[in-house]
């Protein structure tokens, strides 16, 4: 069913409330997903993107009823990533001579997901594409997060299509961002440039940047998953712009898994000795084995320091906790110290791994790192305690 946005532009996605898992299995999306694709109505009809794989067969027969897929004219591909162009394939087989926009580095990603030969476009940006009264103005956005990304803007309704950026996974009936909780909204959107665009916070930086030196009017964003901004929609441009900066709070994240219970009591003696040298740190604990990986990782994002514990496993650590040491080795954390701990038996060396990937993740180590043999006694619990002190003093 297609939403009106202007006079002129319909959103004709599909919503997902039932997905729980993106890419694969890495991503959770606790709140499901919207894979948004967008009809412009003008002298010529352009469509901006199609749906994921799973959901083309409806995309493309309400495409048919809404508009009729002879009329489209023109395709524009922001991105070649499934979740954008699942339905591309069966869509060109349909209207197989309609030009396609994207770019260059787009082409070799349409080719080598659906290996067929189609009447593309490639573009840069400043270059535009006339649809009669209005105008498309493409935007090139490598990196965000993929190497064929773009944006495009609309003239005259003044809207960004933003492709990835300023999106998030959350299901909503509703469309707008000042029709959803809030609260809700931004934790998402945290949640989504957290885990996947971090690693390009300086291309985001440089894009955002670039973008403000085109002086373009925006009345909506309009990203590829999640809510359309229409409600003052430059506040998600300005939290790109402070995330990318290198984001922190003053807060303490605590990793670590466990065994026996001894490396979970050190977690939260430390905890404990974090507290009472700063009572305005925020203190969070996780055991990565059981926790959400990606919720994990934002608290991360969010996170001025953090320590990882595990106990002693084959004189390494435990599975779950190099899991996460490797996603946070991947995203390129900045300006953040870590320290490592763990309990062990009989050689200890967990302490001294886990502190060895974190300098390779980019953190700045704080100390050497603590271990205790066995389960902790009170003496044990009072050296975790002053580990925790030692560690909010050095955030200063």
């Amino acid at each position: 069913m297609a939403k009106q946005i202007t006079d002129s532009v319909s959103w004709v996605g599909k919503v997902d409330w039932q997905l729980r898992k993106f890419h694969g299995e890495e991503f959770s999306t606790h709140r499901g997903t919207s894979f948004n694709s967008y009809l412009v109505r003008d002298e010529k009809v352009a469509l901006i993107e199609t749906v994921w794989t799973p959901f083309a067969g409806e995309f493309l027969e309400g495409l048919d009823k809404e508009v009729g897929l002879d009329a489209i004219d023109y395709v524009i591909m922001n991105h070649a990533e499934p979740d954008h162009s699942g339905a591309f394939a069966e869509l060109m087989r349909r209207i197989p001579d309609v030009p396609v926009y994207c770019t260059k580095n787009c082409v070799k990603s349409l080719t080598g997901h659906y290996h067929g030969q189609w009447n593309l476009k490639t573009v840069k940006t400043g270059d535009t594409l006339s649809l009669g009264k209005r105008e498309l103005v493409f935007i090139e956005a490598p990196m965000l997060h993929w190497p064929d990304t773009m944006m495009c803007y609309l003239t005259g309704d003044n809207i960004l299509f933003s492709n990835d950026a300023f999106g998030q996974h959350l299901a909503t009936e509703s469309l707008y961002n000042d029709l959803v909780d809030e609260c809700e909204l931004l934790a998402e959107a945290m949640k989504y440039y957290a885990n996947i665009l971090t690693p390009f916070s300086k291309l985001v930086a440089g894009k955002l940047k670039q973008f403000g030196e085109l002086n373009l009017p925006i009345d909506f964003i309009c990203p590829s998953h999640g809510v359309v901004w229409r409600s003052d929609p430059m506040q998600i441009v300005n939290k790109y712009a402070e995330w990318a900066a290198d984001y922190q709070e003053n807060q303490v994240t605590i990793i670590y898994d466990t065994m026996w219970e001894g490396t979970r009591q050190m977690a939260e003696a430390i905890a404990d000795g974090i507290r009472n040298d700063d009572k305005d740190l925020v203190v969070k604990v996780y055991n990565c084995a059981t926790g959400d990986m990606n919720d994990i990782i934002t608290e991360v994002f969010k996170s001025k320091g953090v320590l990882v514990g595990s106990p002693t496993f084959n004189r390494g650590m435990l599975a779950s906790v190099a899991g996460i040491l490797e996603e946070m080795r991947g995203l390129a954390f900045k300006n953040k110290k870590a320290a490592s701990f763990g309990s062990y038996g009989w050689s200890g060396e967990s302490p001294k791994a886990i502190a060895k990937r974190l300098d390779e993740a980019g953190f700045e180590l704080v100390g050497e790192g603590l271990k205790v043999m066995w389960q902790p006694d009170d003496e044990s619990v009072e050296k975790c305690k002053e580990f925790g002190k030692m560690f909010a003093s050095a955030l200063d």
